[in-house]
Order: structure tokens, then sequence, then C-alpha cells
């Protein structure tokens, strides 16, 4: 069995030797890094030196005239690289106090695609100072360690430990495009369904939904639904895209599929046969972070709900 090496946590010494380190990388010299931090070159030698029997690690390459970063000083560079910007960052939201800096967003992909990402140039114009990040994926993630500000799933409860909003409720019903709709003799018969390609979010809120969304509704309405599994996606919008296509008949949730219910695009053939959700759209913070960037970003996303 390999055996796993864990290293200790840096000590001061070695935290203040890791910035003459990102000078050092940066310049790939080291009598530019001396020159930069007012030391001399053998100083800034000294100290990467130290380093490196510290860690355990070669960081520079050394020849006659110069210093190239090994690979896995490279690795380190940017890390520090990386660690410093986000630093300084922080430093400058801390002492600005305002309405400014970088807010990092962590979305559900259906529900950034749908309903937040097309209203974001109404926030943009609010706010003009804070610079948004919109990442997605449908993964719980870890506030601590992924650098990210808020998060907005779709579920039934938040984790524990974080801070828990509630944004707005749900409802699914069935949704075809008016050329499947007219094909399959949809309109105001739910048994037709029997016939059609089921489309459907495998991860609508969870990694193992399933066909959750299209049993909970045929369980509450007393509608049969077709033996074969249809066609599953990781993402409601792609269910949605694949139903404005013609594949199928796709599990639409009502406040993301409303724009293509207007237009035309999409239609609902059962009429009224729409079900409440147990799951909701909620925000989620770490409880130790409500800062004026974040808490007006939320009152904003609750406005627009």
């Amino acid at each position: 069995m390999e055996r796993i090496i864990r290293n200790r946590p840096l000590t001061g010494a070695q935290l203040s030797r890791m910035y003459t380190f990102e000078a050092a990388a940066r310049h790939e010299s080291f009598a530019h890094a001396a020159g930069e931090l007012s030391l001399s070159p053998s100083a800034v030698s000294h100290q990467i030196n130290q380093l490196e029997e510290e860690l355990g690690i070669q960081l520079f390459a050394r020849s006659h005239r110069k210093v190239i970063l090994t690979e896995e000083g490279r690795r380190l560079f940017w890390t520090v690289k990386r660690s410093l910007e986000a630093l300084n960052r922080e430093l400058l939201d801390i002492k600005n106090q305002q309405l400014s800096g970088t807010l990092t967003i962590y979305s559900r992909p259906s529900i950034a695609q749908c309903w937040l990402v097309p209203a974001l140039g109404d926030f943009a114009r609010r706010y003009p100072a804070i610079v948004l990040n919109v990442l997605t994926g449908n993964d719980y993630i870890d506030f601590q360690q992924s650098g990210i500000d808020l998060a907005i799933y779709f579920d039934d409860s938040a984790q524990s430990r974080e801070a828990q909003h509630i944004l707005m409720d749900e409802s699914i019903l069935p949704v075809c495009s008016p050329a499947y709709a007219e094909r399959f003799r949809l309109t105001g018969d739910s048994a037709a369904l029997q016939h059609c390609t089921l489309l459907h979010d495998r991860q609508a809120w969870s990694s193992n939904s399933g066909r959750g969304e299209w049993h909970s509704w045929a369980t509450h309405f007393d509608v049969a639904l077709p033996p074969e599994p249809g066609i599953g996606f990781d993402r409601s919008d792609l269910a949605i895209i694949a139903a404005i296509n013609h594949a199928g008949v796709a599990m639409g949730r009502q406040r993301l599929v409303q724009q293509w219910l207007d237009g035309g695009e999409l239609v609902a053939p059962f009429g009224e046969m729409t079900m409440q959700c147990a799951q909701r759209y909620y925000i989620a913070t770490l409880s130790n972070r409500q800062w004026p960037k974040i808490e007006a970003f939320i009152a904003w996303l609750k406005a627009r709900a």
C-alpha cells in the first residue's frame, strides 16, 4: 500500500518565506525579487533554500545565470498567487464595507439558465461596483473550501450549518411542443401519455432522483405512466430543450418554463393538472458571512421572486 505523507501546518516563518518565494517565482530571478523586497540576493536565496529544505520539495532548478521553477514549484506558485490575490480582495472589501467587490454565486444549472442569468443585467445596473461570478453544478458545495459566497438550490432543506433563506416555491406540470401534443392527441387526455416518451431531470433534487418528479405528479393525479424509462438528463432545462424540439413530454417546473409557454414554444396539454412541489428554491450562505454585498444580492433575488 502506498504511504500517504501528511504535511504539518505552515509556521509563521514559513509563511513569510512563501511571500519571498512568490516574488522569486514571479520574476524567475532571485536578484529581481531581492530588489522588489528590499533584500539582498543572497538573503532571498537563503530563504528559498530554507523553504525547500523544510517542505522537502525542490522549487527551483538553478543554473549559473538563472533559476527556473520546477513542476512542483509551478504548482505551489499558482496556489500562493491565488491565495494572495484572494486575501487582497478580501482586505479591500473589509476596508470598504460597501456594496463593492467580487460576489461568487453557485446555482443549480437549470435555475441559472432559465431564471437567474436572464435577470442579472438588472442587478448589474443597480450595483455596478459588485463583480459577479456565477458557477453552476448539481453538488452541495462546501462554503469554507470553495470561496463561494451564496448558493441557490432546489430541494427540501438546507444543510444545518448554513443560513437558509426561502426564495420561492414551485409547481410542476407536463409540457411538450404543440406539434408533439397534436401528433399524440394529448390535449385534455392524460391517458395518452402511455404512448409518449417521457423527458425528465434525473437529478431534480438529488443525485438519484430518477423519474421522481414524474412519479410524484402521476401519483397525485392517478395517471398511468409508460413503463419505458424515457430520456433522462442531469438538468431540467435540457429536458425542456428536448421537449421544444419534439423529443417527448417533459416534466416542467412552472417558474422555469413559463417563458416558453407564454411564447408558444411549449404547451401544457393537460391544462390545470399542476402539482405543488414539496421542494422549494432556497438560498444558502454561511451564518457568519452576512456581508452587505451578500445581503444586497439576497434582497434582490427575493424581489425578483
